[in-house]
């Protein structure tokens, strides 16, 4: 998932890198339902790109992964209270694929299994929308409930692909989003077709001496922050905001 925003120029630039999970796609195809039926007249006039090939496109990435002639694909949800509870139905619906939970879900010999009415079913790829410190008991928080114990054993053994992989997350810091550009060139050979927005790595004196004298004109954020948290916007922050923000900055560039 990508976050986009227009510069002054009108030119498109990525904001921020969604990776540990790309949530909100299923508001895109609901909102672009209603348009269809309410603002018909938009679409005549205009050459608009479909969206609603995503989950499909999704399903096949997943089948991909599951590494076998007919793999089983299921959305892995927290659970009906979680705030994405309505993407995960929407897409495990339009996948044709089960929703479950942690608890229709058992691990044995390095295997993962789905509870069904008619017995256990061998699970192939299980598309995560479970946090990593949530997904398994026995590796991460023993109080979780939303788990499945032995999920990690079974992925390390090869027998379970899990999306997104675990310890993606590390790819949504803020600091390493400058380095994506890079790893772009580097890696797949091509140039970048949108720039980021222009980002300064603190842990360069020079760099965070002159944001420093300047705190005012820049957004700063915490390297590991997620949902806005932590966020300081200069122009619109408080004297009391700007000095709290200057002072966590010289502490922990």
């Amino acid at each position: 998932g990508v976050d986009l925003i227009r510069d002054e120029a009108g030119n498109f630039r990525v904001l921020e890198d969604n990776v540990r999970i790309p949530s909100g796609v299923s508001y895109v195809i609901e909102n672009r339902r209603a348009m269809t039926q309410h603002a018909s007249s938009l679409f005549n006039s205009y050459r608009v790109q479909p969206v609603d090939e995503y989950p499909s496109r999704l399903l096949n990435a997943l089948r991909s992964a599951g590494a076998t002639a007919d793999p089983v694909v299921v959305v892995l949800t927290p659970g009906v209270h979680n705030a994405a509870y309505f993407e995960h139905v929407l897409l495990a619906r339009m996948m044709g694929a089960e929703l479950v939970e942690g608890s229709d879900l058992v691990c044995r010999s390095n295997k993962v299994y789905m509870r069904t009415t008619h017995g256990e079913r061998r699970v192939h790829a299980i598309y995560r929308r479970v946090d990593d410190e949530w997904l398994d008991p026995l590796h991460f928080r023993p109080d979780s409930m939303v788990g499945v114990p032995g999920i990690v054993n079974a992925a390390r053994a090869g027998n379970v692909s899990i999306a997104n992989a675990l310890g993606n997350g590390v790819a949504d810091d803020k600091l390493v989003y400058t380095y994506v550009p890079d790893f772009i060139r580097y890696y797949l050979a091509e140039t970048p077709i949108l720039e980021n927005v222009e980002t300064y790595r603190l842990e360069d004196d020079e760099v965070r001496a002159e944001v420093l004298a300047h705190l005012d004109r820049y957004v700063v954020k915490p390297v590991d922050g997620s949902g806005g948290k932590g966020i300081v916007i200069g122009h619109l922050a408080s004297a009391q905001e700007l000095q709290d923000a200057h002072a966590a900055i010289r502490q922990s560039p």
